[in-house]
């Protein structure tokens, strides 16, 4: 199985996700938001599919210092353009894989969607 693996590679959450997908044998192509940017398409894929409140990373130092009028009143059709500008507030690692969706790293849930 091949997957699309997005994230940030400094980030101590996608560098876990990676050695579990390396340690299982999953291939994966990885796509860095800082060299790459978000695809607005792809964001509103993710945000149909799980929410916007699940894609964005509320809890980051990065969505921390927006200007409070960017974070102010955000919904799925302003998020788009907010996290394309400043992909550090997707939440990370997305894995999109052959019949789903991941939004963040949990074991237990990438264990059944991904054995």
């Amino acid at each position: 199985m091949s997957i699309e693996f997005y994230g940030i590679p400094n980030c101590d959450t996608v560098k876990k996700a990676r050695r579990w997908l390396d340690q299982r044998g999953i291939g994966y192509v990885f796509h860095d938001y800082k060299k790459e940017g978000a695809d607005p398409a792809k964001l509103r894929h993710w945000i149909a599919a799980k929410g916007w409140e699940t894609v964005l990373n509320r809890r980051g130092t990065a969505f921390r210092k927006l200007d409070p009028s960017q974070s102010a009143d955000l919904d799925a059709e302003n998020g788009v353009p907010l996290m394309q500008a400043n992909p550090s507030i997707i939440k990370r690692p997305v894995v999109e894989y052959p019949g789903g969706l991941l939004v963040g790293f949990d074991a237990a849930e990438w264990e059944r969607a991904l054995s």
